[in-house]
Formats: C-alpha cells, structure tokens, sequence
C-alpha cells in the first residue's frame, strides 16, 4: 500500500532516462502549448540526470516505470548573472495522482531540499489549465504566498499549437 512513509523521492541518474522521458512526453501530451522537440527534452533532461547544472527528482524504481518526476536546472535570470534553480517541470503520472502518498507534494520538499542544499532561490510554479486552483493552493501551503501570476494570450495548455491535425 502507498503510503508517505514508503514513498520516496530520489536522484534520478542516467539509467532512468527512459523513464524521465516517458513523463516529459506525458507532461507535454498535457500540458504543452506547441509541439514537443524530443531532442530538446533529452537537452534538458541529460545533464540533471547526470547533475551539471541541475538535477532531477523521480519516484519509482531505478531504471523502471516512474511515477513521478521534478526538473531543476540552475539558471540566471535575463537581467542578472545571479543563478537560481528553476523548476522546469513537476509532475505526477495520471496512474499516481489519486493514489495516497503526496507525491506532487513530496517533489516539491524534494525542490525545496535542493535549493537549501545549493543555498539557491528556487523559482517554482503552476502552468496549467487543468485543476490550477487546486495545484496553487497546493504549493501556496508548501512555499508560502505568491510572488505573482502567469497569463497566456491565444493559447491554451493542452493544446498544441502547430500540432498536425
């Protein structure tokens, strides 16, 4: 039975490429406003898995089926050469959402965590069309108030624009 307590996140590494990128096919067949690049995931992806310049939190077993998984990446801001770690994704596989454990609250300790370790800012978020009020609300109790907003113009999560029909 899934519980807090036998459910863990831990350090992805490169054997679980496979499964890493399963979920960001998974992440962007729900919420991604253009096409998928394959290539720029694995781009992404890589180097966390192997922690240069970032680093990935996964639920499941090592070289298997996930269930969940976070990217970080360290990272400066447009107008700085300060770096921060960014959250590029945080998700749980559909299969795990209702099940009992807190797994999209345990990536988010798992975020925290990191950015203590690195004694980094941690930018982390909601961009979602689906449930949003329920995953702000859920990341207001583990982070605190909001910093801000995202708005999308002509386009919807979920909704790929330039999608072949």
């Amino acid at each position: 039975m899934d519980t807090p307590e036998n459910i863990k996140v831990r350090v992805a590494t490169a054997d679980d490429l496979d499964g890493v990128m399963a979920l960001a096919m998974a992440v962007c067949a729900e919420n991604a406003v253009t096409p998928p690049n394959p290539a720029k995931l694995l781009e992404a992806i890589w180097p966390s898995l192997l922690q240069e310049g970032g680093i990935c939190g996964v639920i499941g077993p090592a070289g298997g089926a996930l269930e969940a998984v976070i990217l970080l990446r360290v990272g400066s801001l447009w107008y700085s050469d300060q770096v921060v770690l960014e959250e590029k994704s945080c998700f749980v596989h559909p299969d795990h959402r209702s099940a009992k454990g807190g797994r999209a609250k345990l990536l988010c300790e798992f975020a925290k965590q990191a950015a203590d370790t690195l004694d980094l800012p941690l930018l982390i978020g909601v961009l979602s069309n689906e449930r949003t009020r329920a995953k702000c609300r859920l990341y207001e109790r583990i982070f605190g108030e909001p910093v801000g907003a995202f708005f999308m113009y002509g386009a919807k999560t979920g909704e790929t624009l330039g999608a072949a029909p």
